[in-house]
This record gives C-alpha cells, sequence and structure tokens, in this order.
C-alpha cells in the first residue's frame, strides 16, 4: 500500500467507531474546549448563510449591478456579524470596531445604491447599542443623578 498511515488512521478511526463511543479527551479534541458562545456562533452562522445566498446573484450583464448585488450582501453580513459581536463580545476594542463596521458599511450599502441611482434603503438608526442591561446593585447613580443637589427630587429635574 502506498499510503501506510492513512491505513493506519482509517483502522483507528473504524476501531473507534466500533467501540461505541470517544473518550472525554478525545471528545474534547474533536469539538474543542466547551464554551458558552453557542449563541455567537448560532447568530454568526446564519449571517454567514444569509450573506452567502444574497451574494449567488445571476450575472445580468451588467458588471456594475452585478458587483453591487453581490457587495450589499456581503456589506449586510458584516453588519450582522458585527451585531453578533456586540450583543455577546466583552472586549471592549472589538466592540468598538463592531461599531464603526455597522456605520461604514451601512455608509458603503448606501454609496452603491446611489451610484446605481437606485433609492436609498429605508432610514434607520445604526443599530449599534444593544439592549441596555439593568445596572448591578451596587452600580454607582447616573453621572446626572449624582450631580443632583440632594434637595431636588427626580421629577423636579425634568
Amino acid at each position: 500500500m502506498r499510503y501506510p498511515i492513512l491505513a493506519l488512521m482509517a483502522v483507528v478511526m473504524t476501531a473507534g467507531v466500533a467501540a461505541g463511543s470517544t473518550s472525554a479527551a478525545a471528545q474534547a479534541a474533536l469539538t474543542g474546549p466547551p464554551t458558552d458562545e453557542g449563541p455567537f456562533i448560532s447568530e454568526n452562522n446564519a449571517a454567514m448563510d444569509k450573506m452567502m445566498a444574497g451574494m449567488a446573484v445571476k450575472p445580468t450583464g451588467d458588471v456594475d449591478a452585478d458587483f453591487a448585488a453581490m457587495m450589499i450582501p456581503h456589506h449586510q453580513g458584516a453588519i450582522d456579524m458585527a451585531l453578533a459581536e456586540l450583543r455577546h463580545g466583552k472586549n471592549e476594542q472589538l466592540r468598538r470596531i463592531a461599531q464603526e463596521i455597522i456605520v461604514d458599511q451601512q455608509q458603503e450599502i448606501a454609496a452603491m445604491h446611489l451610484a446605481l441611482g437606485q433609492p436609498l434603503p429605508p432610514s434607520t438608526a445604526a443599530p449599534t447599542q444593544v439592549r441596555p442591561q439593568p445596572p448591578a446593585k451596587d452600580a454607582p447613580a447616573p453621572l446626572m443623578q449624582r450631580h443632583m443637589p440632594m434637595n431636588m427630587k427626580e421629577d423636579e429635574s425634568r
């Protein structure tokens, strides 16, 4: 046999399947360490699937229109992935980059529509903010409340 290593690997894999289940260490080596990133992975995969489907355009004979037709879903995919980072990521630098990606990609989508004489997509706020989390019990008061005179009630400040 020309490839004895491949034959050996096939025997080992077949033996493992025949034995029923793999060890926890072998399973961890195959799947990686357990994490809580399931929701992120799910959202990211959905964004990628949507993007790839959107980019599969039938050529029209107009290179410019075809380019935009492929790039717009590509940019929207970047927006969707950046939103997943904002929802689930913890690194503030990457979260800031994700916010910038959202704004930049929205602007480029609008520019492509304009370049082709197409109407702009409906105007919406940049989705860079995720739902605010309730403050922790021991979190400091918001800045405005901390600088409010002690004798001023909250509804008087409005």
